[in-house]
């Protein structure tokens, strides 16, 4: 088990941000729609190298769920049904550390296959 954990997982009331504390003191502020188009789930990330897919129009996507997986990982679940993925804690603390460069490319991503953020259809 890693030596870094969360103390609390804090949802905001209008479940569009989910706040993530871990026992060194760090503390993220992550977007919902990061954690939804960054989910670790297979059916974004694929089943191996050159799978992941592109997930648009989630731009107002909103935390429903929150499930505990053992003692490293919480499932989180969507307003858009998508709840397959297993958040461990060490990808919690990555996507507090580098969300905003991993958000960058994926919007970029998006840019590149004429996608938005804003109208949703299938993931490419």
């Amino acid at each position: 088990m890693s030596d870094i954990w969360p103390t609390e997982l804090r949802v905001s009331k209008d479940r569009q941000r989910l706040t993530v504390t871990f026992n060194d003191g760090q503390s993220f502020d992550l977007s919902a729609e990061m954690l939804r188009v960054l989910s670790p789930s297979a059916e974004v990330q694929g089943h191996g190298p050159g799978q992941k897919l592109t997930v648009p129009g989630k731009r107002h996507v909103a935390i429903i769920s929150m499930t505990p997986t053992g003692n490293y990982a919480v499932r989180i679940g969507f307003d858009d049904m998508h709840d397959t993925g297993i958040f461990t804690w060490s990808y919690l603390r990555e996507l507090g550390e580098r969300g905003e460069e991993l958000f960058a490319e994926y919007e970029k991503e998006l840019g590149d296959k004429g996608m938005s953020r804003d109208v949703a259809e299938k993931p490419r």
